[in-house]
């Protein structure tokens, strides 16, 4: 029996390549903005941090103004893994809602909606995964990180497929583009694949049904938690974007230093003082290295106290927006209903399609 898997092929999104084109994207962009489509979005297990706001929010808003047509999946169903998030979803899914909004992201402009809204997105799962392998979903790098930091006594079925679904995210609008950093490129790899495969088996050579998306990196600094260890809505080591004034300087207190009293930009050798400094030069708009250099020898506490008023200064506008947004729950869900009217006719036109080619309408 024949395979439709062809296997044989390696793709070229190795990172040298990846940020050689991303650079070309990006000069593409500037010129015709119009021509792009970009999916991006979060799983919504928590209150988004100042790691996601520079790591990806900043950066969907620039894209957003430039003229790139943004989609923002808020992927609810890829969550149904954790119970304790499952059981307070519509808090999650309103409150990242609440967060893009204050961060500047115009649901005129840009199309806000979740998995669970959109049923033809994800009747796409099933073709998909008739195009990988057991062995390629195995030896994914993001899925053995996933399943590595999971809290689950078993890895189920829809953690395994996470790869594929989030293929159909992408597809089903036909995204030219993924902001991503350099560890999701597995990810966008496996889209890749589906895409070229779906294609060829399908598809006709002059009028292929899918482009193969790329992923535009990000720049985005790696901003540690306040532990030490990776920012993270899990680990209770970040600053929400609607934490207080006040709850951020207790945070920013406790955060993790070194017993060097002397303060230098220096990422490597004296990580946690670094990201401490990046973090206000962030909000300073300013180089790290003349933000260390004012602070000098004055140590940790100065450092922690310049950290803390850059910080909230710059975010005390969002905050205050948040603020606002969070007690009209009927606009956010607004917002969502109409991005996902919106979505939910991009992916019908998009399974037609798919059917028409597989020779499934009936």
């Amino acid at each position: 029996m024949s395979t439709i898997l062809d296997t044989g092929a390696a793709d070229d999104l190795g990172v040298p390549a990846a940020q050689r084109r991303s650079a070309e994207l990006e000069r593409q962009i500037r010129e015709q903005p119009g021509r792009f489509r970009a999916l991006t979005g979060d799983r919504p297990t928590g209150r988004l941090h100042l790691g996601h706001y520079f790591g990806s929010l900043h950066n969907r808003v620039r894209l957003q103004n430039l003229g790139v047509d943004m989609m923002v999946l808020i992927a609810d169903y890829q969550v149904l893994t954790d119970r304790d998030v499952a059981d307070r979803l519509t808090e999650h899914v309103e409150n990242l809602v609440v967060d893009y909004l204050a961060v500047g992201i115009d649901p005129d402009r840009a199309t806000i909606f979740t998995h669970s809204a959109i049923p033809a997105l994800n009747q796409l799962l099933l073709p998909f995964l008739s195009l990988v392998s057991v062995a390629e979903l195995s030896r994914n790098p993001t899925v053995k990180d996933e399943i590595a930091h999971s809290r689950q006594s078993a890895v189920s079925g829809l953690m395994f497929t996470y790869p594929v679904h989030q293929a159909a995210d992408i597809l089903f609008c036909k995204a030219r583009l993924v902001p991503v950093g350099q560890d999701q490129l597995p990810h966008l790899e496996i889209a890749r694949t589906i895409a070229r495969r779906f294609n060829k088996r399908y598809g006709i050579a002059a009028s292929p049904v899918f482009p193969e998306p790329e992923a535009l990196l990000s720049a985005a600094p790696l901003l540690l938690g306040t532990d030490g260890g990776k920012m993270s809505k899990s680990r209770g080591n970040s600053i929400a974007l609607s934490a207080t004034a006040d709850e951020t300087a207790r945070l920013i207190r406790g955060a993790k230093t070194d017993a060097d009293r002397h303060i230098t930009y220096d990422p490597v050798a004296r990580p946690e003082v670094s990201s401490l400094v990046l973090l206000a030069a962030l909000c300073l708009g300013r180089d790290p290295h003349e933000v260390a250099g004012e602070i000098g020898g004055k140590g940790a506490a100065a450092l922690k106290a310049v950290v803390t008023d850059a910080v909230n200064d710059y975010f005390a506008p969002i905050r205050a927006r948040r603020a606002e947004l969070a007690r009209d729950r009927a606009h956010i869900r607004r917002v969502l209903r109409d991005g996902n009217e919106r979505a939910a006719a991009v992916a019908d036109a998009t399974l037609t399609q798919v059917r028409a080619a597989m020779n499934s309408l009936y």
